[in-house]
């Protein structure tokens, strides 16, 4: 399958509230490869976060797994992982062949508990036994090679500073050495410098081959343009448009994807010469959403077939593009 290590397959994904639907994620298809990290960007609302709970298939009340597939491919084998337990994945798959660092993550690690008592309770809910010696030479190790003193596990979150409790979560998150990693916002809530550190331990796991790919969630393009290959661009729950980051960064071919690159202010003199740009109205309510295009009521572009028919995914070269213009 082309080294797939994930695959999404039209998948539906939506909260369920007093009888109503949310439509969260709605027919979405990815892939992701060995080797690869794949920057999954839109604004707040586009389905980033609940994308990332079908990846894992993290499905908890109210969201509902609707339709679809999740494959994960692991030592020739296909793992269809919608159709596992709940109890079975957190097993044998969370942790070992796939794992997250969650949003806020810094405030992931139990307050009142040292983080060598986390890692041991992590630890349980793969293992009916656990040798707490092996476990703990196991982490020290790990917290040195992304640049936290070993001494840390034996300390309370408080007792570190942002970038270095940001850093204790990669390490807990990455402990069995997953196969497929996820990052959801893990640079927020923190400064440029500490920015760029955590960045850069995130690029020294595949680097390290302690994990092989990496899904990087963020709505922040200027970061993930440091770390990511390629680009997917979420809007209103849909995927918009994948492309080559360069590429994308270059010629962005989606209106929306436009409006989202161009409403970043940096200091290039090509942004000093078009000025700051931004993107007219609001994302649509996807308990309703409108029809046709999701984005056509603030896109400027828009054709009379946007309002009635929904634009599907096509091959544009090696890029891929949801919009009637092409």
């Amino acid at each position: 399958m082309n080294n797939l290590i994930l695959q999404v397959e039209n998948a539906r994904a939506y909260y369920i509230v007093e009888n109503n639907y949310i439509r969260a994620i709605d027919d979405v298809s990815l892939d992701i490869r060995e080797g690869e990290v794949v920057g999954i960007v839109g604004e707040s609302g586009s389905g980033k976060t609940t994308l990332t709970n079908v990846m894992l298939m993290n499905i908890k009340k109210p969201l509902s797994f609707i339709d679809g597939k999740v494959s994960l491919f692991s030592n020739g084998r296909v793992i269809e992982l919608n159709k596992i337990p709940r109890e079975e994945l957190q097993k044998n798959i969370w942790g070992k062949e796939t794992s997250i660092i969650p949003q806020s993550a810094m405030n992931a690690l139990m307050p009142t508990k040292r983080i060598k008592d986390s890692i041991l309770d992590v630890m349980k809910t793969h293992f009916e036994e656990i040798h707490e010696k092996e476990i703990i030479d196991k982490a020290k190790t790990r917290f040195e090679e992304i640049g936290v003193s070993k001494d840390a596990i034996f300390r309370y979150p408080f007792e570190l500073s942002g970038g270095m409790r940001q850093r204790a979560v990669i390490a807990v998150a990455t402990l069995l050495n997953p196969r497929f990693l996820i990052a959801d916002e893990p640079t927020s809530a923190l400064d440029v410098s500490t920015q760029k550190m955590v960045l850069k331990t995130i690029q020294n796991l595949r680097e390290k081959g302690i994990v092989k790919s990496i899904a990087f969630i963020t709505h922040d393009i200027a970061t993930v343009r440091q770390i990511a290959e390629t680009l997917v661009v979420m809007y209103a729950g849909k995927i918009v448009e994948i492309s080559p980051m360069e590429e994308i960064i270059r010629e962005p071919l989606h209106p929306y994807t436009k409006g989202l690159l161009y409403s970043v202010v940096t200091p290039e003199p090509e942004v000093k010469k078009r000025g700051v740009y931004h993107i007219p109205g609001a994302p649509p309510n996807l308990m309703y959403p409108p029809p046709g295009c999701r984005f056509h009521p603030r896109c400027k572009y828009k054709l009379d077939i946007c309002k009635k028919d929904e634009p599907k995914l096509k091959i544009i070269n090696n890029r891929k593009v949801a919009c009637f213009l092409y």
